[in-house]
Order: C-alpha cells, then structure tokens, then sequence
C-alpha cells in the first residue's frame, strides 16, 4: 500500500510537471526569438533619423558604425536607384536580393532566413521619395540565449517538485502503513494468545476507529478468559486442599480393610481430579496476562500460608514467612497467584515427610518480584525433568501439573520458574515474577544478589507459624 501510494503520486506529480513545464520551455523560448527580434527592430529605428536627413554614403557609413549592430558588421542599408544613381547598399548583405525588393515593393518589415541566423528588413522612407530597407541580422546564437539555461532551471524544479512530492507521499504512506501494520501485528499477538497486545489509538480516523475497536475486543476476551481461569483456579482449589487434608487424614487410620480401601479411594480420587485439571488445562490455550491483570502477592501469601499453617501445626511443621509485611504488587491475577501457592505449598506436604519444615520468602525490587518456597525434605533429583509438562517428580501421584501452573504464571510476566536447592537443606522452588517485561535479564542479574541476601538474612530470624 506504501508504494502504491509512492507511485501514484509520482506518476501524478510527473504527470502535472510534464503539463505546465512543456508549454512554459516553449513560452521562454518564444520569449527568446521576442528579444532578439525587439533589439533587431530598435536598431533598425537607430538609423532611421540619418536615412530621413542624407543618402550620402560616407555619412550612413559612419551611422552605421556607432551602432551595436553596424559595430557587429550585423547592419546593412539597401538604398534605391534614383534619377542620375544607381541602387548603392552599404554594410554585408546576408538577405537575397528578392527578400530586399519585396520588403521595398510591400513597404513594411518582415523576417527572413539568412545563413547562420535570420534577417530583419525594414523598410524606411527617404526624403526623395523612396524606400531604403534597413537590414539586421540576427544570429541564432541571439534567438536561443538563455533557453538552454532556463530549461535546466525547469527541469530541474520539476525534478525537486517530483522528488518532494515522493517523498511526502513516502512519509503519509508511512503515516497510513504504520498504524495498520500495528493494528496486524496486534491481531497476530492476540491469535497466539498474548492477551496483552494492545494498538496505539492514532493514525488516520479510520485506523484509529478501528484501533480503539481492537482494544475493547481485546480487553473483553482478557476479561472472559480471567473469569474462566478464576473460575477453573477456584473448582482447582476447592478440590486439591480437601483432598491433601483427606489424604494425610486417611494415611493416619493404621492398618485394616477399611483404611486400605480409604487410601485407595482418596488416591483413586486424586487420579481423576489430576485427569480433570490436565484435560482443562490442555484444552486451553496458552495466554499472556494482559497488562491491567495485578494484585497483592504479599496479602495472597499471608491469606494462603494462615490456612495451611493450621495443616503444618498437625504434622509438627515449623513455618516461616519474610517479606509479606508490606504491600507487594505484581501483575498476575489473584486467582493464578492462589492456584501457583496452594500447588507449591501441596507438593511440601506431599513429597516431605510430617515434621519437615517450609518457609515462604518474599524479595520485592524495582523491576522483580522473588518469591521463594523452601523446605528441608529430600530435594528434587532431578529438576528438568520436573519442570517438564506432565513430568512431575516421579513420586505416586505426581502429575508435574502443579510446577507446569507456576512456570506458565511466572512466564507470563517475563519471568521464570527455577529449582534449586535451600537453605534448609531441601529443595527451593524460586518464582521470577518481572514487573517490567521489557527488562527481564537486567533486572535478573541486579536482584539476584539482593535475593541471596535477604535470604540468608531471614535464616537467621528463628521459625514461627503464620
């Protein structure tokens, strides 16, 4: 569309310089032939006043000289025969004898061809009675003087008016593309679910209609997939925590028929929910959280933490919790937050021993939001692979959906999901949550350290449930 546009404009831009510069080179060349004609006349009227007073020969002769054309050798004075002389012509004739006698016999000047130029005859009365004809020769030099330099002129204004009108016409096609490739892009960014995408409202009025049209479509789809993915964390949620509970409840029966049977429905049960969230989780697509989407982690993780630290004070778990003591805002939806923890905080009961502490640490910077669940179980062998979708850790039970909620939420935002080893001796699970996506690794580096810091710090602060 931009070159379209370009060469419309150029071909339309040549199209008019063509129209107005082609009469006008041939108007300063007729303005050319005027010029030299009206000097030729005027030094013909030069000598007119001698021819009135004398025919003497040495008289016009001198006439002649002092003008610019005799001077030039460019005059001559055809004089007529008259009673007792006969017909005398002073200066060099270029014009043919005929031409003279017609411009005598018709009494009014005209132009001829001469070599090398051409020729004004002008007839002048003499006061015997005759006709003197008044010769001027106008060399071609005269006729084209100045053409040639006015047509470079021409030329080129009209190429600068060409060359301008492109280049206008490349910065509107610019001003018109622009937006529209945008407003492309954005629509490609919302098809591969990066709900984020949003267009610039500017641009012509009709891009910018259509601009502001993208947007409201694109914040109504973030908002129906929000409240879907509050309402699957929600059924997520509701179902996992009673489970846990009824799990670690049922492991507690002892031996018998009935508590086998307990473990195996509860263990039957957990297959089917884990089965429900994986269906649900592959039959959506995979989307980027939109840029208003936020809450506050650290209220999230006191809220979460008071509600398993009841579970944790059953099993003689000590707890600790760092960083929640003031407001910690992060662009992930509560919901998502929520879902992350409770699966973070189920695999500690799951995968650890009764007994086995935890600790929840929250390091918030300028760009980064760290948030680092730690235990003193066992660890994690082999953390790639339970980091793959679907790989989980290898224990019973273990579906790897749980890690696969953490890493997609904290990759929303530009960040990571990383496991480690703590400093209780177990694993760490640290979530890289990047308040400005455009800064991912910078902001890595510069709080890593810091991160290192503060949790070093809080080890020395002594443990305490929630």
């Amino acid at each position: 569309m931009r070159w379209a546009l370009v060469k419309v404009c150029l071909a339309v831009t040549t199209m008019v310089v063509v129209a107005f510069a082609v009469p006008l080179a041939l108007v300063i060349k007729e303005m050319a032939s005027d010029r030299a004609i009206s000097n030729a006349e005027r030094q013909a009227a030069n000598i007119a006043p001698t021819l009135s007073i004398t025919t003497d020969r040495v008289e016009l002769e001198r006439a002649i000289a002092i003008t610019d054309a005799g001077g030039e050798g460019r005059m001559a004075v055809h004089l007529p025969a008259t009673d007792g002389q006969a017909a005398n012509e002073i200066g060099v004739q270029r014009a043919t004898d005929g031409d003279v006698e017609t411009a005598r016999r018709k009494s009014r000047a005209f132009i001829a061809q001469a070599p090398g130029g051409s020729v004004l005859l002008q007839p002048t009365a003499l006061s015997s009675g005759g006709n003197a004809v008044v010769e001027i020769f106008v060399p071609e030099g005269d006729v084209t003087n100045g053409v040639t330099t006015a047509w470079v002129v021409l030329a080129g204004v009209g190429v600068a008016l060409i060359i301008g009108s492109v280049a206008v016409a490349d910065r509107l096609g610019v001003r018109l593309i622009q937006p529209a490739k945008r407003l492309a892009g954005a629509a490609h960014d919302l098809g591969e679910g990066k709900l984020g995408a949003r267009v610039p409202e500017e641009g012509p009025t009709e891009l910018k209609s259509a601009a502001v049209a993208f947007n409201s479509m694109a914040d109504q789809v973030v908002q129906l997939l929000a409240n879907e993915r509050e309402l699957a964390a929600d059924l997520s949620h509701r179902l996992r925590t009673p489970l846990t509970v009824l799990r670690l409840n049922a492991a507690s029966l002892g031996d018998g028929a009935a508590a086998d049977q307990t473990r195996s429905a509860v263990e039957q049960l957990e297959r089917e929910v884990d089965t429900i969230i994986r269906t649900a989780r592959e039959a959506k697509p995979q989307t980027a959280h939109g840029g208003g989407a936020g809450c506050d982690a650290a209220e999230v993780i006191r809220e979460r933490m008071a509600f398993w630290s009841a579970l944790a004070e059953d099993e003689a778990r000590k707890v600790r919790v760092a960083g929640v003591d003031r407001p910690v805002h992060i662009p992930v939806a509560r919901a998502d937050l929520v879902a992350s923890l409770d699966a973070l905080l189920g695999n500690v009961f799951r995968h650890t021993a009764e007994g086995t502490a935890f600790a929840v640490d929250v390091h918030n910077g300028e760009d980064a939001v760290i948030v680092l669940v730690s235990d003193a179980g066992p660890g994690i062998t082999d953390p790639e692979a339970a980091l793959r979708r679907g790989g989980g850790s290898g224990a019973a039970g273990s579906t790897g959906l749980g890690l696969d909620i953490v890493r997609q939420m904290a990759e929303a935002t530009g960040g990571d999901l990383r496991i480690g080893s703590s400093v209780l001796g177990g694993t760490e699970v640290r979530i890289w949550i990047q308040l400005d996506a455009r800064r991912p690794t910078e902001g890595r580096r510069r709080h890593r350290g810091a991160a290192v810091r503060r949790r070093k710090k809080g080890q020395q602060a002594s443990p305490s449930g929630v």
